[in-house]
């Protein structure tokens, strides 16, 4: 199965309408024998879709290489719905209602993680980082970066105890630790996360 070659970069001005697809029928086509379980109408469909849904998710996002990941994503969803696909029905609207939600989610997941990372700056004491929106996202990858940095072990105590509230008895229990053990590691990462901060 051709998942996945990209398309090349394109500029857009406008995004792109799924409602003004000109090859229906041909879209039909190439699904219908997509579900009958020819392969390489797939091949077909992504020729056919793959540069519009590349530009709509472009106009999303803002991120050249977000938006191929997302088009990757885009067409591995719509291959574990094609049977949810009702014949008759416009291929595009349908694909391209497949590529929205992709991107919705993405970008909650993105969300959640700039929040996780928020309260982590917080509990090393490096949140006043974060509050300048002109330096926000740069501030969310240092941390990210910073956290990667931490050992295994003592991250989980960090984040257990920092980030989650757990106390050090709670986390040595879940760890199978003893409670000093679960307070150096912690610790340990603190400064850890800390030193890269700087």
């Amino acid at each position: 199965m051709a998942f996945f070659t990209r398309p090349s970069t394109i500029a857009i001005s406008h995004q792109p309408s799924a409602m003004t697809e000109p090859h229906h029928d041909e879209l039909e086509a190439l699904m219908c024998e997509y579900l009958a379980g020819r392969i390489e109408a797939f091949d077909g469909l992504y020729a056919a879709l793959g540069t519009r849904l590349r530009a709509y998710l472009l106009s999303l996002c803002r991120d050249s290489s977000v938006a191929d990941d997302l088009l990757q994503e885009t067409f591995l969803q719509m291959h574990r719905s094609r049977r949810t696909y009702q014949p008759g029905r416009p291929v595009a609207p349908w694909v391209f209602a497949i590529a929205r939600h992709v991107f919705l989610m993405h970008r909650r997941g993105s969300a959640r993680r700039v929040r996780f990372l928020e309260r982590v700056a917080a509990a090393v004491g490096a949140d006043d980082m974060m509050r300048d929106d002109r330096r926000a996202l740069a501030d969310v990858d240092a941390v990210r970066r910073a956290l990667r940095a931490v050992p295994a072990d003592q991250r989980r105590a960090l984040v257990l105890h920092h980030v989650e509230g757990w106390s050090f008895a709670e986390i040595a229990d879940r760890l199978g630790i003893r409670l000093n053990a679960a307070k150096t590691r912690a610790f340990r990462g603190m400064r850890r996360m800390r030193e890269q901060l700087k």
